[in-house]
């Protein structure tokens, strides 16, 4: 019988720190060994497996490509060598969730069609704490207002990639927010209209305000038109960045999703300010997003963690994916008080519900 190798951590550390340094590498031929169908191919070969020639039949790429591909994919872990020559090949678990996997897809196309190129501008971005990288794309302050005018693949990208988290969330936070039943609901940064949208779907009765950058406001618009709500949802353009302009008030329920990570921490506590005067002793603040210290798997702190330099290079410059405990001493700052929490919502999400700490006791809590 033949022993197993013994532990040797230096030899794992080695080769853990040469996956880091051909990481782009194997990003690249993962993406196209999904796109251009050779995981598909081997998908449906099954255990049987196929050989680079039958690969390249299958999908209509060269004898040079397919090899080329398959045999990185072999250090790369997408795919197994097999038969009695070691001649025929084999999808490995890795190599089956990049095929089907839809968050895996989503997040690889967010990196390379939002990201990859931006990416390289890290090191500027981090010295300048602006979005260097966005330059790749045009002239622009952050990604918010770029959004409008960026390719349609890119968008499409992005949008996919928010919405994924946001998505996921949603159903099961709509019975939360709308157990006190709010007739009138501040949607901060509401980006598409996604959230006010299925806001009005829940309840017959009640009335949103998206409050977003003018750009972000048409695309809402034209969702809410879709789904005949206009006469329910209705927008107000803002800069969040300056200050001094007042949030609306009048509202039972102020609302943020996935909102807050898109600023600094010195611009989170200004923007929790400015919602703390919109509020009356009975609205209810509610702060939906993705803490890293609140994961219970390694897998959603890894996303969390490669999403900050996102914010770093391409969104903004200043803000990252922050912990609960960041976002709650911000809170606190800005004369808040948390006083319900529930975690693991959707994919990874944290629902906060927050109060004015000045508000009467019982304020803005349920029956």
């Amino acid at each position: 019988m033949k022993n197993d190798p013994a532990p040797n951590p230096t030899l794992d550390a080695m080769l853990a720190a040469q996956r880091i340094a051909f990481a782009p590498v194997m990003f690249q031929v993962a993406r196209v060994m999904r796109n251009r169908g050779v995981l598909k191919a081997l998908q449906r070969a099954g255990r049987s497996g196929r050989t680079a020639a039958e690969v390249a039949q299958d999908t209509g790429l060269s004898a040079y490509a397919t090899k080329t591909l398959l045999e990185a994919s072999l250090s790369f872990g997408l795919v197994e060598a097999a038969g009695a020559r070691g001649e025929r090949y084999t999808i490995t678990r890795v190599g089956l969730i990049v095929e089907n996997d839809r968050m895996t897809r989503i997040n690889m196309d967010f990196i390379h069609d939002v990201c990859y190129e931006g990416m390289r501008f890290l090191d500027e971005a981090i010295e300048d704490g602006k979005p260097a990288g966005l330059k790749v794309f045009g002239e622009w302050p952050t990604v918010y207002e770029a959004l409008p005018a960026l390719p349609p693949r890119v968008r499409e990208s992005w949008f996919a990639f928010d919405h994924l988290y946001s998505d996921s969330a949603f159903p099961e936070a709509l019975p939360v927010v709308f157990e006190r039943r709010p007739r009138t609901l501040l949607d901060i940064g509401g980006n598409t209209g996604r959230w006010a949208i299925q806001c009005c779907t829940h309840d017959p009765d009640v009335r949103v305000t998206v409050l977003d950058l003018p750009g972000q406001l048409e695309d809402a618009r034209a969702n809410v038109e879709r789904r005949g709500l206009l006469g329910r949802v209705m927008g107000t353009p803002i800069d969040f960045l300056d200050h001094g302009q007042a949030f609306p008030t009048g509202f039972d329920a102020i609302w943020m999703s996935q909102f807050l990570v898109c600023f600094s921490e010195a611009d989170i506590v200004q923007i929790l300010r400015r919602a703390r005067a919109a509020m009356g002793d009975e609205t209810v603040l509610w702060i939906l997003d993705t803490f890293w210290d609140r994961q219970t798997n390694e897998v959603a702190v890894h996303c969390l963690h490669g999403s900050s330099l996102y914010f770093t290079c391409l969104a903004n410059g200043n803000s990252r994916m922050y912990s609960a405990a960041d976002i709650k001493r911000c809170i606190d700052e800005a004369g808040l008080t948390v006083d319900a929490e529930i975690d693991h919502l959707g994919l990874a999400h944290t629902l906060l519900r927050c109060r004015r700490r000045d508000a009467p006791a019982g304020a803005g809590k349920s029956a």
